[in-house]
């Protein structure tokens, strides 16, 4: 099976332009495609998994990615799927969180040899005067059709800043001057950018020509991938120091039924053979998938040795053994109140298993915390220095536990 093949059958592919044209410049490895990051985090997060694989297995086919970081967008902000705008950042802070997207995206895209680049928008987008973006951006951009567009249409009803509409117009410029620069003559994004993507598209036919070559593909269910980037309790992250592995490994473990084979389709590099052959799984069986899904996974980010490590705890836990390597939380004396005795709620907000006390009175009240197992029913209940001494293991709902420490 051919890689464009391949990359339906997975279920990735939504909308095109010139499908019978991607489908020759991907299939012989002619493609020179980007995907674009905004930086508005230190750290990638599950939402972008699906993207960065997509660029994995174009990479193994012979293609070659440019990994964009949006350094000068970030700068203004993407308004897409928001009801409101997004906190300005300063020029540091965007230059710090660049540099550590380039650290995590060496773990999936291989930068040796002209093999693949990354380049940051900031190179060329803070250069731009206003009279330029004018005459030579703006001139080839309808208002009326921008409006129109889903990438604001949310925005339109609370308000949305001249600041944020230029968005499209940035994003479609970076296309133009990666294809000027290094040839990308394809770009892919998820299918919540298409207007984005088509603004670039369009905007190097207009000043370059009909027969520029140059083309958009989007993928499918990325807007749901970047749901897929947080919980309730919090974003997960590539950065193992703010999602361990045994985090990580647990979020993909603990998908619903309904969505853990689509996500070995989409996200692992397993055969589609095999894959094919748990389409009929069900019952138990799908507990062995989602083990498949975040052993592979959490192998793909941080490395078969913490993957192991991850799946071993993970089942130490769930069968009542010790979970070596599970997230834990050290109490210090510091913690205890003048009786030498920590309550619960305390104890869950020091674990960060809740932001506060009202939930995690809430969630002890609703039945949803347990201690090595046993649930706890009482928000009141209280623990001295040496219940510490053995296994500690504080479990809020269905995802998230803590081993407690001294």
């Amino acid at each position: 099976m051919k890689i464009y093949d391949e990359l339906v059958a997975r279920g990735l592919i939504a909308q095109v332009t010139d499908e019978e044209e991607i489908k020759e410049l991907i299939n012989n490895g002619k493609a020179t495609f980007y995907i674009g990051f905004d930086p508005t985090a230190d750290s990638l997060h599950v939402g972008h998994f699906m993207a960065l694989c997509l660029m994995k297995r174009l990479q193994m086919a012979g293609n070659k990615p440019i990994a964009l970081i949006g350094g000068g967008t970030a700068m203004i902000g993407d308004p897409t799927g928001r009801t409101d705008m997004r906190q300005m950042m300063t020029r540091e802070t965007i230059d710090h969180n660049c540099e550590c997207f380039k650290k995590q995206m060496s773990k999936f895209i291989d930068f040796s040899e002209g093999k693949a680049l990354m380049v940051n928008n900031a190179d060329w987008l803070l250069d731009l005067n206003y009279i330029d973006i004018l005459r030579e951006v703006g001139s080839h951009f309808s208002v009326n059709r921008m409006l129109t567009a889903e990438c604001y249409k949310q925005r339109m009803e609370k308000g949305l800043s001249f600041l944020e509409f230029n968005y499209m117009i940035m994003q479609s410029y970076d296309f133009y001057v990666l294809f000027q620069k290094y040839g990308c003559n394809l770009q892919f994004g998820g299918d919540d950018q298409w207007s984005n993507m088509l603004g670039g598209t369009e905007l190097i036919r207009r000043k370059l020509g009909k027969n520029a070559c140059a083309m958009t593909i989007t993928l499918l269910l990325n807007s749901e991938g970047k749901k897929m980037g947080k919980t309730q309790s919090g974003a997960v992250w590539l950065d193992p120091n703010k999602t361990s592995p045994f985090e990580f490994y647990q979020y993909w473990r603990n998908v619903g039924d309904a969505d853990v084979l689509k996500c070995i389709r989409m996200l692992t590099f397993l055969p589609l053979e095999q894959i094919d052959e748990m389409d009929s799984w069900e019952g138990s069986q799908l507990n062995q998938a989602k083990e498949i899904l975040a052993y592979e996974l959490t192998k793909l980010v941080h490395g078969e040795e913490e993957a192991v490590k991850a799946q071993e705890s993970a089942r130490a836990l769930f069968s009542g053994g010790n979970a070596e390597n599970m997230p834990t939380t050290t109490l210090t004396d510091a913690d205890f109140n003048e009786e030498g005795k920590i309550g619960i709620l305390d104890l869950m907000v020091k674990a960060e298993l809740v932001t506060s006390k009202a939930e995690a009175r809430r969630g002890v009240q609703q039945g949803g915390v347990t201690l090595n197992g046993e649930k706890v029913a009482d928000p009141f209940t209280m623990y001295e220095k040496n219940d510490f001494s053995k296994d500690f293991i504080l479990k809020k709902g269905k995802k998230n536990f803590r081993k407690i420490v001294m």
